[in-house]
């Protein structure tokens, strides 16, 4: 069984004050809808666990009905970070789940395509990432200013969502990253503390995340295309 936690209990502060990222409209529904209707529809996950902020249970609710969408689902209220609302969301999955995708509420573009290739990768390997290698040259700066040294972008790629797990394994890395109190913003940044090899698998399409105003233009325009 094949399970996802949508994480969507954060603030999005990036995108300006009192702005909840998540239920502006782009391409005719609100964000986490789109992200939700990605999962909904893809054959390859079984159930959808919604991590969200306490109060907001009903909105959700209401999405759900909205949109018709089917497939099962559970809401779980977030924690103070990341990896607390993670690891709420762990604690919701089904007992019959083996493998477990991450995403981010805010990502709305991800394919069905990618979402079954870190499925697939994650049961072979036990950890798996969308990824995107990075095609700019990327500088190096110690105070900001000032360019240090330029980086070989060769070895260098851009992590996204969904991060796609066994089950046992992200369980035993959260619990990790929990004890020592850290501080994560990336559910691989905890397998690494337990020395859990990551598989790269690339992302063909684009799969953008809604941090700033301006990045929501390009957002409508990939959905409008899908």
């Amino acid at each position: 069984m094949n399970s996802v936690i949508i994480v969507a209990a954060g603030k999005g502060t990036r995108m300006g004050a009192k702005v909840d990222k998540l239920w502006l409209e782009v391409a005719g529904r609100p964000v986490v809808a789109h992200t939700w209707k990605q999962f909904n529809d893809a054959s390859c996950v079984d159930e959808i666990i919604l991590v969200v902020r306490d109060g907001m249970q009903a909105e959700f609710q209401k999405l759900a009905a909205e949109y018709k969408f089917q497939k099962p689902f559970k809401l779980v209220v977030g924690g103070a970070e990341r990896q607390d609302s993670v690891w709420n969301g762990l604690e919701a999955i089904s007992a019959k789940t083996q493998i477990v995708a991450i995403q981010d509420a805010a990502r709305p573009c991800t394919t069905e395509e990618v979402i079954a290739d870190t499925i697939a990768a994650a049961r072979e390997t036990g950890a798996a990432v969308a990824a995107q290698q990075v095609t700019d040259t990327i500088k190096e700066t110690a105070d900001g200013k000032i360019i240090s040294r330029t980086v070989d972008r060769s070895k260098l790629w851009s992590v996204q969502t969904p991060q796609t797990f066994r089950v046992a394994v992200i369980r035993e890395a959260i619990a990790t990253a929990r004890s020592k109190n850290l501080i994560l913003t990336d559910d691989t940044a905890a397998c690494e503390l337990i020395g859990q090899p990551v598989r790269l698998v690339k992302s063909a399409s684009p799969n953008p995340k809604v941090t700033v105003p301006a990045d929501l233009p390009f957002v409508e325009s990939l959905l409008k295309k899908a």
